[in-house]
């Protein structure tokens, strides 16, 4: 029977939502036109009226006016509605969208568990333990070498801060007697000269420094 009338044994795939969404917007388009050109008409008849004086000519002109200002909320009606119907389709639209969003998201997460689980199947937590214990007694071994290394030798470990005290002042006598000594030997005379110098007076200084010249 098919193949008598023509027809195809292969249904047509259905429309998608977004195929519905095209549809609408060519729709909507096509309106928009129509309306364009409706109140072009529109200004067309306004100009006429307001050039005819009251009578028949001026009747017929408002009767036209009227009958394409109908039209044309006719076609604002379709063009709300249309414009309705966009809007929820591309609502579902974007749910639909986010709903597959969600079921990718959980898919993944799903995956990522299982390699998780698969990952940490792997670890032995008590092999861990121990390997930080060990690493806390290495480190503890290690401050104590370096404490060892840094011990001094030959010194006492208490001092007596008396005896300390009494070191610094004897110290410190040492250093006045022998700056006193110090200062005395350059008061004296050197060895070798035989008779401590004679001072001179005012005149004898002059005379002396006349002979000189």
């Amino acid at each position: 029977m098919n193949r008598i009338f023509g027809t195809s044994a292969s249904k047509k795939p259905r429309p998608t939502l977004q195929d519905a969404i095209s549809s609408t917007d060519t729709r909507v388009a096509s309106i928009e036109v129509k309306i364009k050109k409706l109140d072009g008409e529109l200004a067309r008849y306004k100009d006429q009226m307001s050039k005819l004086r009251n009578g028949p000519g001026k009747n017929a002109v408002q009767e036209r006016a009227l009958r394409t200002l109908k039209q044309k909320r006719m076609y604002e009606n379709q063009l709300a509605q249309l414009t309705q119907q966009t809007f929820n389709m591309e609502s579902a639209a974007l749910a639909t969208e986010n709903l597959r969003n969600t079921m990718a998201t959980v898919d993944a997460m799903k995956q990522a568990n299982k390699e998780l689980r698969k990952q940490y199947g792997k670890i032995d937590i008590d092999k861990i333990e121990n390997m930080h214990y060990d690493m806390e007694d290495l480190l503890e071994q290690a401050n104590e070498i370096q404490e060892s290394l840094a011990r001094s030798y030959a010194v006492p470990d208490e001092l007596d801060e008396a005896d300390l005290q009494a070191e610094l002042d004897a110290l410190e006598l040492d250093g006045e007697e022998e700056g006193a000594s110090y200062l005395a030997d350059l008061s004296k005379a050197p060895d070798f000269i035989d008779e401590a110098p004679v001072e001179l007076t005012e005149t004898e200084h002059k005379e002396a420094v006349r002979t000189s010249a």
